[in-house]
């Protein structure tokens, strides 16, 4: 695969989804951390699931027997249920999050003992026209990339996608097909937008992590060069490039935050109006 320079980018550069399946060898040297990270995965989701079931049996309970008889015991159990089970969801969380430590930090430390010796084996000509800061600002970024991609693949598309199909086999049974048609339109619309704005607003990252290596680059080595830059009295003009770069950045961020933003407001109006039909199916039935 072509290596490009921050600013050759095809304009229509797509994303490189081999990285995913890159990140096999990473999952495979701890197997079964990875196996008991996915176990309390699972548990953690079953309680997010279970516990607005449980507050529903609590409600129903005290519903169906307001001004009767009631015995205390089944509420108490009920709402015992329903807070251990709201702690359940936050404990294996943190359980999965800490077993899987182990995994993203190797992970972190091979792609940079890799990128480290990379370099080294690149020609001479490479390392003579180097951006000292950039160059660290790459490799910084690119590790804890790796990090944020087995944690995101593992831990968001995974159990989102168990999520949905728990959500979904309750609203099947309790109500009816029509729910469950509502969600899943709701996902495949809400997963094709955040794809097509994400290809769309990666342009704009790609400048602002440009931006950000060449204003580092700018500081790293006006600094390395002290002596000469102090030599020919050079402080302000230094001064001045440096803050050209950050304008430069600024502007970039700028528009990266502006389609975050945008994207994230999609996304949200995707949820809103899939809520709407749902509730209007409900208060339909009622």
């Amino acid at each position: 695969m072509r290596a490009y320079a921050d600013n050759e980018y095809p304009a229509n550069h797509k994303p490189d989804w081999k990285v995913i399946a890159g990140l096999w060898p990473y999952l495979t040297e701890f197997r079964g951390r990875v196996m008991l990270a996915l176990g309390f995965l699972i548990f953690s989701k079953l309680a997010t699931v279970a516990t607005p079931v449980a507050l529903k049996y609590i409600v129903d309970y005290l519903d169906e027997n307001q001004g009767g008889e009631v015995l205390l015991w089944i509420p108490v159990i009920l709402v015992v249920a329903y807070g251990l089970l709201r702690f359940g969801s936050t404990l294996f969380s943190e359980l999965r999050d800490a077993v899987f430590a182990r995994v993203a930090e190797r992970a972190m430390r091979r792609v940079s003992l890799r990128v480290f010796e990379h370099l080294h084996n690149r020609e001479l000509s490479f390392h003579l026209d180097r951006k000292t800061g950039g160059l660290a600002r790459d490799i910084e970024r690119g590790t804890n990339g790796i990090s944020f991609l087995l944690r995101f693949t593992l831990f968001n598309i995974v159990p989102t996608l168990l999520e949905i199909l728990m959500v979904a086999g309750i609203l099947f049974v309790v109500f009816n097909v029509g729910y469950v048609l509502a969600i899943l339109v709701a996902v495949v619309v809400y997963v094709v937008f955040s794809i097509k704005v994400t290809e769309w607003r990666t342009k704009y990252v790609r400048e602002a992590n440009a931006r950000d290596n060449q204003s580092n680059s700018r500081a790293v080595d006006s600094l390395l060069n002290y002596e000469t830059v102090k030599y020919f009295n050079n402080e302000r003009f230094e001064a001045e490039l440096y803050d050209k770069d950050l304008d430069d950045w600024e502007q970039a961020r700028l528009k990266n935050r502006l389609s975050l933003a945008a994207l994230n407001s999609g996304q949200a109006l995707i949820i809103g109006v899939a809520m709407i039909v749902i509730m209007a199916m409900a208060v339909q039935e009622v």
